[in-house]
């Protein structure tokens, strides 16, 4: 980790250099405009018809203006399928709307992120709080309604963002909406890959959704974000959440082993609300 990114996770708010405003200022002024064609077009479609394709436009030229340059390997299942997928970024949300129309279970400080967090909204992302235990049932409802509405949705069960070089262990209670499993519903591990960026990309540590999304909206270049569609699988074959989020995280595990060519490293960031402290006591 560099001594910039250190800084970063540490909380620290680096400045912008000119041509960084530049870059921020030319970026909202097309997430602006990709807002001003998408997003009244989206409420004209539905006064005729459901399943608007313009959410899932909107936000695959977010993700492009952002800086994203997204590309698919293999194919993800159109329709009664959770997506199970590790997880970086609020550009996550972004690229994987863009490439499946998917719904998606995000933390909720991610609502409270300016313009991101309506961004994902529009594609009606389900904001879990992490430490609501007592409100599961709700949530599952929620999940459940945004799949009926979205055909798909995408659960992060690592419950937080991490830095691409690790896999938290999965939380698996919002998989209690495949207990019994819906008639019909597959599950579909994916891996999200930023490359030799992800650290760089990766929300982590102490740094604000603020500050995150206005270091990426003024970074230089793009950057490539390769999404694997894994070989889906029927959760009616394992018995229960924990055995299927097992399953899941195996594949995850395999292909990010693969794609990084060297082992993973343990995540060095305590995460509270989903009781996670790295082996070797708590860095930050």
């Amino acid at each position: 980790m560099t001594p910039e990114r250190a800084a970063i996770d540490a909380g620290d708010s680096p400045p912008l250099t000119p041509a960084g405003w530049l870059r921020l200022t030319g970026r909202s002024i097309l997430l602006l405009l990709a807002i001003l064609t998408c997003v009244p077009a989206h409420y004209v479609y539905r006064l005729f018809a459901y399943g608007s394709p313009f959410p899932k436009l909107f936000l695959g030229w977010a993700a492009r203006i952002c800086g994203a340059r997204v590309r698919k390997i293999g194919t993800p299942l159109r329709r009664d399928v959770v997506f199970l997928s590790n997880h970086l970024s609020w550009l996550d949300i972004l690229a994987e709307a863009g490439a499946s129309g998917t719904a998606f279970v995000a933390k909720a400080e991610l609502e409270r992120a300016p313009l991101v967090g309506w961004l994902a909204g529009l594609n009606r992302t389900v904001y879990v709080k992490r430490e609501a235990r007592m409100d599961v049932a709700s949530q599952i409802n929620a999940v459940r309604e945004a799949m009926a509405d979205n055909w798909s949705v995408t659960i992060f069960p690592e419950g937080t963002t991490t830095d691409g070089q690790s896999l938290l262990p999965f939380k698996t209670s919002m998989l209690k909406l495949l207990e019994p499993p819906p008639p019909g519903v597959m599950v579909q591990p994916v891996l999200i890959d930023y490359g030799d960026v992800a650290e760089e990309i990766g929300w982590t540590g102490n740094e604000s959704g603020v500050d995150n999304a206005r270091r990426i909206l003024s970074r230089r270049g793009s950057f490539p974000v390769t999404i694997h569609y894994l070989e889906p699988f029927s959760p009616e074959d394992y018995r229960g959440r924990k055995a299927i989020g097992a399953r899941a995280r195996e594949a995850i595990e395999a292909k990010l082993l693969e794609t990084l060519g060297k082992p993973l490293r343990e995540y060095r960031h305590a995460v509270d609300p989903v009781r996670y402290t790295p082996k070797g006591g708590e860095p930050s």
